[in-house]
C-alpha cells in the first residue's frame, strides 16, 4: 500500500508537484487577498487598475500602504518614495538567491525577480538549500502560482468591495496593525527598540515640520542612517554589546536546552 502511494506521488505531473509546495502559501493569501482587495476598492480602485497594481506590484504591505496613502490624498511623489523604502529588502533577498540563479538569461532574471515576494522566497530557499532538483524554473512556477492565488483574491475583493460600503478608517486600522506586526516580529535587539522609539518620535517632528507624509519618508531615512552609524560604532568597539545580540527568549531555544541537558 506505501508503495502505491509513493509510486502515486511521483506519477504527478510537474505543475501539481509545483503546486503541491507553494499551496499553504497560496491558501493563506485568499483571507488577505481578499481584504487588499476591499481596501483598495475603497480607495478608489476599479477591478482593472487592482488587478494591474496586484502584478505589477505584488506585495501586500505595499498594497496596504498604497491604499492608505492614497485615501489620505497623500502626493505620488510621496507614495513612490515610500514603496521605494519599503521594497528595498528585496535587494537583499534577491542577493542571496541570485547564486542559484547562474547561467539564466536576463529576461528570465528579471521576469524572476518581478515576481519574487517575501513569501514565495522563503519557499524557494528552501527547495533550493535542500532539494538538488529544483531548478530556476520551478521556482519561477512557484512565484507564478503564488501570485495568481493572490491577484484572483484581489480581484474578488475588489468585486466585494463594489456590493458593500467600506468605511475608510478601516484602511488605515489594517495598515497600523500590518506594520505593528512587522516591527513587533523584528524587535529582537535592544537596539532596534531604540531606533523603533526613535523613528516615532522622528516621524511626527517631521510630519509637523513638513506638513505632510513627506515628513515619514524623512524620518525613515533619518532613522536608518542613525540606526546604521550607531550599530557600526558598536561593532567596532564593543562586538559583546548586548545592544547588537538578540535578547534572551524567556521560553528558550533548542541550543539553549541542550546546554542545559548537557550540563545536567
Amino acid at each position: 500500500m506505501a508503495n502505491k502511494v509513493a509510486n502515486a506521488r511521483v506519477e504527478l505531473p510537474k505543475w501539481r508537484q509545483i503546486l503541491n509546495v507553494s499551496l499553504p502559501v497560496d491558501l493563506s493569501y485568499i483571507p488577505i487577498g481578499l481584504a487588499c482587495g476591499i481596501l483598495l476598492n475603497a480607495s478608489g480602485f476599479n477591478v482593472w487598475t487592482t488587478l494591474m497594481v496586484s502584478v505589477m506590484v505584488f506585495s501586500g504591505g505595499a498594497q496596504f500602504l498604497i491604499a492608505s496613502l492614497l485615501a489620505t490624498n497623500a502626493p505620488m511623489y510621496s507614495v513612490v518614495l515610500m514603496l521605494f523604502f519599503l521594497e528595498l529588502r528585496y535587494a537583499l533577498l534577491g542577493s542571496s538567491l541570485s547564486k542559484y540563479l547562474h547561467g539564466e538569461s536576463l529576461k528570465f532574471t528579471a521576469i524572476f525577480a518581478a515576481s519574487m515576494n517575501d513569501e514565495n522566497y522563503a519557499i524557494n530557499y528552501l527547495k533550493f538549500s535542500t532539494d538538488k532538483k529544483f531548478t530556476p524554473q520551478d521556482a519561477l512556477k512557484v512565484e507564478h502560482f503564488t501570485l495568481l492565488f493572490w491577484a484572483v483574491s484581489n480581484i474578488i475583493g475588489s468585486l466585494i468591495g463594489n456590493a458593500i460600503h467600506i468605511d475608510l478608517t478601516v484602511v488605515h486600522f489594517a495598515l497600523t496593525a500590518l506594520f505593528l506586526y512587522m516591527i513587533v516580529m523584528q524587535l529582537k535587539e535592544w537596539l532596534l527598540i531604540v531606533i523603533c522609539i526613535l523613528s516615532g518620535f522622528l516621524a511626527v517632528f517631521f510630519l509637523v515640520l513638513t506638513k505632510s507624509t513627506l515628513g515619514l519618508v524623512i524620518s525613515t531615512i533619518v532613522s536608518s542612517l542613525i540606526g546604521f552609524a550607531i550599530e557600526a560604532q558598536i561593532r567596532k568597539h564593543n562586538p559583546k554589546s548586548r545592544w547588537i545580540h538578540p535578547m534572551k527568549n524567556p521560553a528558550g531555544s533548542p541550543v539553549e536546552e541542550d546546554l542545559e541537558d548537557e550540563e545536567e
